[in-house]
């Protein structure tokens, strides 16, 4: 059980719909709210001992034998039905600090996240590779969350997550849902996707691609009959392909792009962007595959993808540049917080005049 003023900071967070809870030496603690910090200017500085007497009241046994042997741990918490929280546990110059983020107990539909429909491809497919990729705390495990939502609630399916720490938890509609916890169900991702090969399962959702055994495992799943889904930290849809070619040895690399070039449905690159109305929106780059991306990747021309991207709106494509355009010219959005979040602001200052 937590702490009496943890309780009151897991409330207080939920309360404020901020995304995330900090707690750190010196600070009083800190919440994420519209993506900006706010001190909680009116509680005391945190000591050691404070953090650590927090902290504590939500970790197991395990998990604290966890942390003193690796000087970090991750893993989820449910504060009564109220929320749920994915928290990090972590060193920092010798003392504790930790990070709570907020997982909203309701799992969101595409179109109550404002993301474009023609996501719904993905939710249909029965076999193939799906990455959803950006840079960390913009909103992929939601995004995740809804597509397999959606296949839970229109197909008779068996799905199986493999997630560290389980983040949004489902409730079976029509489909059966086994959630699997890294280090608590399951050794690793690599040990959990292996064996998935004899769990029968239609759909795979992989929470992180860390290392080329995931990502050797996860493509082959694709290629034999299963529709995967999966996460990556990276920018764009083209940086994903590389990320993914570059974590294999060269005399790899060839049959791997073959691989993909056979099995990738698609790519999502989303940030989730201040709004003129508070709160975030997502601003998505959305690669679909087809013949032209299949020999790019194939051929190792990765680099011309973004040119596909931007001219191949008429089947769903969309650069992320035009996806923040549309919403300063909506004016969701201010041109300022576009430009914080484009790769090529230039263009993009073009593209929000037309």
């Amino acid at each position: 059980m937590p702490s009496t003023a943890m309780q009151e900071l897991l409330e207080l967070t939920v309360k404020e719909q901020a995304s995330d809870l900090h707690l750190s030496l010196g600070h009083p603690p800190i919440l994420r709210i519209s993506g900006k910090l706010v001190p909680l200017v009116k509680k005391r500085p945190m000591t050691q001992e404070s953090v650590r007497e927090l902290t504590a009241s939500l970790m197991t046994e395990e998990q604290k034998e966890r942390l003193e042997k690796e000087k970090e741990v991750d893993f989820s918490y449910t504060m009564e039905e109220k929320a749920r929280f994915r928290a990090n546990v972590f060193y920092q110059r010798g003392s504790l600090s930790c990070a709570l983020r907020l997982i909203p107990k309701q799992i969101k539909t595409l179109e109550e996240l404002n993301l474009p429909p023609v996501l719904h491809k993905f939710a249909q497919a029965n076999q193939g590779f799906v990455l959803i990729a950006g840079p960390s705390s913009h909103g992929k495990s939601t995004t995740l969350a809804a597509l397999i939502d959606e296949i839970n609630h229109t197909r008779a399916d068996h799905i199986i997550t493999i997630e560290d720490p389980i983040e949004y938890v489902f409730e079976d509609d029509k489909a059966i849902i086994d959630q699997r916890e890294v280090h608590q169900d399951t050794e690793s991702f690599p040990a959990a996707l292996r064996a998935t090969f004899r769990q029968d399962p239609d759909v795979i959702m992989v929470g992180e691609m860390r290392d080329s055994e995931t990502i050797a495992t996860a493509i082959t799943a694709a290629e034999t009959g299963h529709l995967v889904f999966a996460t990556l930290h990276t920018n764009s849809a083209s940086q994903s392909i590389h990320r993914i070619v570059d974590s294999f040895p060269p005399e790899q690399q060839v049959q791997v792009r073959a691989q993909l070039s056979g099995s990738l449905l698609g790519v999502v690159s989303q940030r989730l962007v201040p709004s003129v109305q508070g709160g975030l929106v997502p601003a998505a780059e959305i690669m679909m595959s087809n013949s032209a991306v299949g020999n790019l990747i194939r051929e190792n021309k990765i680099h011309e993808l973004p040119l596909v991207i931007e001219t191949s709106a008429e089947v769903g494509m969309i650069s992320l540049n035009r996806a923040l355009a549309n919403l300063v010219r909506s004016k969701t959005i201010t041109l300022e917080n576009a430009l914080a979040y484009s790769l090529n602001p230039t263009e993009l200052r073009t593209l929000a005049r037309n």
